[in-house]
């Protein structure tokens, strides 16, 4: 169940992703990596600032060893 209706400058998990082009399941990643923080909702549902996200989508992100190319055949 999403939220029915946000104060301006909030946004869901879901929307965070369509907004930055990935998966809910990479802006949950970028929560665990500490590039994005929560700005409240509940441990489910939680909500984020569309300027954290936005900043996030293009803040450096750090490689990891066997991480795969962004560009790889």
């Amino acid at each position: 169940m999403e939220y029915r209706s946000l104060p301006p400058g909030l946004c869901t998990t879901t929307t965070a992703a369509l907004a930055c082009g990935v998966q809910p399941a990479t802006i949950r990643d970028w929560v665990r990596r500490g590039l994005l923080s929560r700005a409240g909702g509940t441990p489910k549902r939680p909500i984020y600032r569309v300027r954290d996200v936005l900043a996030a989508r293009d803040a450096p992100k750090p490689s990891r060893p066997g991480q795969r190319a962004e560009n790889a055949a």
